[in-house]
This record gives C-alpha cells, sequence and structure tokens, in this order.
C-alpha cells in the first residue's frame, strides 16, 4: 500500500510520465521526416539508451531462448504499432491519433475474453458505449464529409489500438520469460530496450521497402527525434513505472488518460486544428468511457502508450 509520503511524489511521477508521453505525437510532427523514418529513430535511440543505462548499471541478465522468442515478438507488434500511430498522426493529428491508440483498453478486454476466458462486466459495456458516443460526436456526424485520408488515418488509429494491445500482452509474457536460475528477473528496461532494437530493425527493413530515405533531413528533425526517444519512450517509461507500484488502480488510469488530453490540446494550440463544442464533449465521453473501461479486472493495470 502506498505511504502518505510516498503517494504525492508518485503522483507526480505518473503525471509528468502521462504528460510527456501526450506530446510524442506533436513530436512526431514535428520531426519533419516519413512516419517510418521517425518510427526507425526512435526505437534505434531509445533501445541504445535503455540498454546503454542497464549496462552502465551492471543489471544485465541473460535471456532463456523462450524469453528471447517473446522479447522478439514483442518487438514485431510495436513496430507495427509505431507504424500505423506514426500515420495516423500525420493524416489526422497528434490528438485524435492518440486517441484513437487509447482503444487499446477495449482489445485487450476482448482479448481476455477470447485468450483467457475473462468476463465483461457492466463498467466495460458502458465505457464502451460512452467511447463510441464521444467517437461519433468527434468523427461519425459528418463522416461521408471527411477526406478519403483523413477516415483512413482514423482506421489506422484504431489499428494502432489493436497492435498496442498486442504489445502489451507480448511484453507481459517476455517479462514472465526473462528470468535467470538464481540470478533473479532481467531488469524490464532490458527487455523494452531489445524489443526496441527488433522494432527498429523490423521499422528500417519497412523503410527499405518502401523506398524511404533515413538521412535525418536537419539539426532541429536530429533534436526532435532525440527527444522523441529520450523523453517520450524512455524518461515516460521510468516515471510511470516507479509510480504504478505506489499508487492505486484506478488513480492509475485516471492520470494515464492525460495523455490523450495532452496530445489533443497541444495538437489545437500548436496546429489550430479547428474543433467545435460537440468535439470537445465528444473527448470528454470518450475519455470517460476509456476510463470506465480501464477499471474491468482489477488485478490488472492500465498501459501506457504511445
Amino acid at each position: 500500500m502506498p505511504t502518505p509520503r510516498s503517494e504525492p511524489r508518485a503522483l507526480a511521477w505518473m503525471l509528468a510520465g502521462a504528460a510527456i508521453i501526450g506530446t510524442n505525437g506533436i513530436m512526431v510532427e514535428l520531426a519533419g521526416t516519413p512516419p517510418t523514418v521517425s518510427a526507425f529513430w526512435r526505437m534505434l535511440f531509445g533501445g541504445a539508451f535503455l540498454l546503454g543505462w542497464v549496462a552502465a548499471s551492471g543489471a544485465r541478465q541473460r535471456l532463456s531462448s523462450r524469453a528471447w522468442t517473446w522479447v522478439v515478438i514483442t518487438g514485431v507488434a510495436f513496430a507495427a504499432d509505431l507504424w500505423l500511430w506514426h500515420r495516423s498522426i500525420l493524416l489526422v493529428g497528434p490528438g485524435l491519433a492518440t486517441l484513437l491508440g487509447n482503444a487499446q483498453v477495449f482489445f485487450m478486454a476482448l482479448a481476455g475474453v477470447l485468450f483467457f476466458h475473462e468476463r465483461l462486466g457492466p463498467r466495460f459495456v458502458a465505457g464502451l458505449v460512452l467511447a463510441f458516443a464521444g467517437l461519433w460526436l468527434m468523427l461519425g456526424s459528418h463522416w461521408p464529409e471527411l477526406p478519403p485520408q483523413y477516415r483512413w488515418g482514423v482506421w489506422l488509429g484504431l489499428g494502432t489500438g489493436v497492435c498496442y494491445a498486442a504489445y502489451n500482452l507480448c511484453l507481459r509474457r517476455a517479462q514472465r520469460e526473462a528470468h535467470v536460475d538464481r540470478a533473479g528477473a532481467a531488469p524490464v528496461a532490458q527487455v523494452l530496450g531489445i524489443a526496441a532494437l527488433v522494432s527498429a530493425l523490423c521499422l528500417g527493413a519497412a523503410g527499405l521497402a518502401e523506398g524511404a530515405a533515413f538521412a535525418i533531413p536537419s539539426l532541429k528533425s536530429l533534436v526532435v527525434l532525440l527527444a522523441l526517444a529520450g523523453f517520450g519512450h524512455c524518461v515516460s517509461w521510468v516515471l510511470i513505472s516507479r509510480a504504478m507500484a505506489r499508487l492505486r488502480v484506478a488513480l492509475v488510469g485516471l492520470l494515464l488518460l492525460l495523455q490523450p488530453v495532452v496530445a489533443f490540446v497541444l495538437d489545437v494550440w500548436l496546429f489550430d486544428r479547428a474543433t467545435a463544442p460537440r468535439e470537445w464533449v465528444g473527448l470528454a465521453l470518450s475519455l470517460a468511457g476509456i476510463f470506465l473501461a480501464s477499471l474491468k479486472g482489477r488485478s490488472r493495470l492500465p498501459e501506457q502508450a504511445g
């Protein structure tokens, strides 16, 4: 249980981590590189940062062959997630793309039903109804009028949620397998670092197939990509993982909703996203639905997105 002293600090860690993740979509937009290229450099730099930190701390452990298998699968799933999400960001904007990616809560629950014989409670159903009502207010009432590319970006955002749910499930399995006989468990940073490099390898292959140029076009792009990897991928994970152990599950789920809120507000502020009052209502309903759905299965902590 969290102590009175630890909770305020953990609260600050969670707020900072969620807010940083909320800026990831903005940084993808500002990077000025094709979507696959920004995802590649994010994972390459992020993996190098994480594994460098593990090596410097002396915490590295040997992984079993089963652990390696699941780490590789985790990396492939996250590569698919970023391939879809970075495109969605450029088509519909960082705010909506981040909100759509948080639909992973619903796909995680569906996986629980299909693979782990879990049951969906009334809170989950209510959350699903609220989330779709919010999306209808934001998009559905004028869906036929939207440009084809924008509609495609919405579907890519929902696909991001599917891939991110798969990533979460595979990461948990990889962490369970990442044990050594007497030395204990390999640090999560090691698992995430290796998975990030696997993702970079997959994204690099995808970029080559697309004919993308991997050269970073400017110093500004380099700084943004380093910030995306160092802060958006590494620092945010460290802050949130530390906070999760000290905060109540419901509070964690609520605070993680700061991610799409920050992304949406920054999208409106920095990129002049035209937003009608009904879209703000839709955003609030969708966030409420995601929060309700995340309360299903109290033994599971919500996952960070993006």
